[in-house]
């Protein structure tokens, strides 16, 4: 059988269906393939009991640990009955619990001294740490019953226990008895890495890294396998992503160089600031990208507040000069409008050329949205055929069908706009000739992250803030274990407003009837057990009204979310902007692109259900004027919990470039770059992007020598192969989206 088929093989004919249809519903995996590189998370040393004292909060967790002692409850007038086993290994406890009829087989087996293995989420109850009806397998001869149990106690016994990534419907030690199945099958694995390089950097072969990743004699199997393992992931995205580049340098493009004495001359001789070096430096690398004769693809990273747009613009008016025209594509019309407001001020009369009272060296800018009216959407189409507006602002409607542009010479991408191979396509067909590109991103992204989630852009990055930015002072409030806390938070927010200045009240849900229908039904579905779970998130409704009623009464409290209509949203946000609103409760529509230079204070709600980046995103909507800015992140969470300490983090910093650091290493292998940034399921999961800075740039080093001495990889068929398993569809547009 060829490598190809045996990895290729469905579970389902290997291991019994019940078993094969839980894997691919609950872990993706679907063939001997997936399984095989479904790798442990880390391992147990047979003498070594896990840490039970750092357990993390609402993780499925295995762990090995004794039994201290057990105890049957009897509640509901000695109808119910309830199993408490106390667990310890010797740093910490931890509490199991087992209900009703759940209690007679772990009351026999559970007994003082026995060690187990035990699986389950962990949650607190009573400030105590639990495991509520954890499954389980006993460790020792004596608690084994018959031949196939004590097997597996031998193989327990050995002295590294692989813990695998597993979830509530099957345990690690069944997906490590599936493991056993296929393993044999690991010696047909095809090797995807060129041999020259393989022994050029002293790496184990596939079968063996295989085999050791998953039953280790030693930790030094353990480490030979992970090196081996990390380098197929970097190396192929890396050439998936070399080839990209090396493709995008065969196309043709139109160089675009300003003009002397033309609209940029004149747009910088009206600034009434000097640029900061980072915007001088980063726009000289735009503008020798823009004069050669292949597209630009460049993602311009900066802070909230770095002056991206500044730059951008900048790199418009200079396409503008050379006789072509730039589009800028916001992810949504509210952005788009604040896009469009903010280049026409900054312009000033450049932005009304061929009106009446504009500058001779002006251009038209256009608005171009999906709501905007029959007539003025006439006018701006009207306006981009003939080349009379040089500068276009919108939404994607710009890449529909009828958007017909003079002559496009480059685009530029806002923040958070999935700009996907289709879409690319679709405004290439736009140009005489392919646009130049340029992404522009206020998430920092660390430089690994950046060579692989955008390994086909070039960087650039703003790092510094334009003078007069005010400093930001974070706090997390602890609502829960110090509710005067909170109290004084409303009484910061007013004094605020008081000294006239205005603030922002974020909540994670809007309250409205649609949403609470869908919650109702999420509600109804859960069981008994479940009652702890948590309460609902906050919602902007619920909280104005009682802002408006009780701590805030008196100010002028108004909402703003998504499914206000557009107009009432713009209402809102020019009142607010105008000073007419002292406190917005809003959802993160705010997040990116609102510029109130007044407002100084925001209140996030729940800070503990939003990311890292995406509080950081939040807090840089204060501080844009020269008075401070004070962010209040208000929480219910643990003292102890992981959450918590992510909102330490956000106080303690307020580096975007440091947070996102922090912000990977807390999430899971494979989030990077997986559902966090993409909705499919990543290739990597062996890599940790924050870890392995050398074995990427490594990896991408090797990649483009080889995709630049065989561009079509003829010679190496292997990799070829590990390529279209890499790029199957979804993937594909993935890395398509920078």
């Amino acid at each position: 059988m060829d490598g190809v088929s045996a990895f290729d093989e469905p579970l389902k004919k290997l291991l019994g269906g019940a078993t094969a249809k839980v894997m691919a519903e609950h872990l993706d995996l679907h063939t001997v393939g997936d399984l095989l590189h479904h790798y442990p998370r880390r391992y147990e040393e047979r003498g070594r009991l896990t840490a039970l004292s750092d357990l993390p909060l609402d993780e499925h967790v295995t762990v090995v640990a004794q039994v201290a002692d057990a105890r049957v409850l009897t509640f509901n007038g000695g109808r119910g009955r309830r199993l408490e086993v106390t667990l310890t290994d010797g740093h910490g406890r931890l509490q199991l619990v087992f209900f009703g009829h759940g209690v007679h087989k772990p009351h026999k087996e559970l007994l003082p001294g026995r060690r187990a293995m035990f699986a389950g989420k962990v949650s607190v109850f009573n400030r105590k740490m639990q495991l509520a009806h954890p499954t389980y397998q006993l460790l020792d001869a004596e608690g084994a019953e018959g031949a196939g149990d004590s097997e597996a106690v031998d193989a327990f016994a050995g002295r590294l226990l692989p813990i695998y990534p597993a979830c509530k419907q099957i345990d690690s030690w069944r997906i490590a008895k599936a493991v056993d199945t296929v393993l044999p099958r690991a010696g047909e694995a095809v090797d995807p890495l060129p041999p020259g390089l393989r022994e050029g950097r002293g790496l184990t072969a596939l079968p063996e890294a295989l085999q050791k990743v998953h039953r280790p004699r030693t930790k030094a199997d353990i480490a030979e396998a992970r090196d081996r393992l990390k380098w197929d992931e970097a190396f192929v995205l890396q050439v998936a992503l070399a080839r990209r580049r090396y493709a995008d340098t065969q196309l043709p493009a139109a160089p675009r160089r300003p003009v002397p004495g033309g609209l940029l001359d004149a747009f910088d001789a009206r600034l009434p600031f000097t640029l900061t070096e980072g915007q001088r430096k980063v726009s000289a690398e735009i503008f020798d990208d823009l004069a050669t004769d292949h597209p630009m693809h460049r993602l311009l990273q900066g802070e909230v507040g770095s002056g991206k747009t500044m730059v951008a613009l900048r790199a418009m008016l200079g396409v503008v000069d050379a006789g072509g025209q730039a589009a800028m594509l916001a992810p949504t019309e509210v952005l788009a409008q604040q896009h469009h407001r903010s280049v026409t001020e900054m312009m000033g009369d450049l932005a009304e050329g061929g009106l009446l009272g504009g500058s001779e060296q002006g251009t038209k800018v256009v608005l171009l949205t999906g709501s905007m009216g029959a007539a003025a959407r006439r006018q701006a189409l009207l306006d981009l055929v003939t080349g009379e507006a040089g500068i276009v602002i919108g939404t994607h409607a710009l890449i529909e069908d009828k958007v017909k542009f003079h002559d496009l010479g480059l685009v530029v991408v806002d923040e958070q706009h999935r700009f996907g191979v289709e879409q690319r396509d679709a405004l290439r067909s736009k140009g005489k000739q392919p646009p130049h590109l340029l992404v522009m991103t206020a998430t920092p992204i660390p430089r690994t992250v950046a060579m692989t989630v955008f390994g086909d852009l070039e960087t650039s990055v703003l790092d510094q803030l334009p003078a007069g930015r005010s400093p930001i002072a974070s706090h997390v409030v602890p609502a829960k274990d110090k509710p005067h806390f909170l109290t004084r938070a409303w009484d910061r927010v007013r004094e605020e407003v008081e000294g006239g200045h205005q603030a922002y009240v974020v909540c994670p849900r809007i309250g409205d009837d649609a949403e609470d229908e869908a919650a109702g039904k999420r509600a109804k579905k859960k069981t008994a057990e479940d009652e702890g779970e948590k309460r609902p998130p906050l919602a902007v409704l619920e909280i104005a009204e009682q802002l408006a009623k009780g701590p805030l009464a008196g100010l002028r409290v108004e909402v703003l979310h998504g499914r206000m209509n557009p107009e009432d949203k713009d209402d809102v946000m020019r009142r607010f902007a105008a000073g007419e609103v002292d406190v917005l409760v809003a959802t993160t529509v705010i997040e990116v692109g609102v510029n109130v230079p007044n407002a100084t204070a925001m209140v996030i709600m729940d800070a503990d259900r939003f990311g890292v980046s995406q509080l950081h995103q939040l807090r840089g909507r204060v501080g844009r004027g020269s008075a401070p800015g004070l962010c209040l992140l208000v929480s219910e969470a643990h003292e102890a919990s992981p959450a918590r300490a992510r909102l330490s983090a956000v106080a303690a910093t307020l580096d975007g470039f440091e947070l996102s650091r922090i912000d990977l290493e807390q999430r899971r292998e494979g989030d990077v770059l997986g559902q966090a940034q993409s909705g499919v399921r990543s290739s990597l999961r062996m890599l940790a992007v924050i870890d392995d800075e050398e074995v990427i740039a490594a990896a991408r080093e090797e990649a483009v020598a080889i995709v630049a001495a065989d561009p079509e990889l003829s010679g190496l068929p292997e990799l070829r192969t590990a390529l279209d398993a890499l790029l199957d569809k979804g993937r594909e547009q993935y890395l398509d989206k920078g």
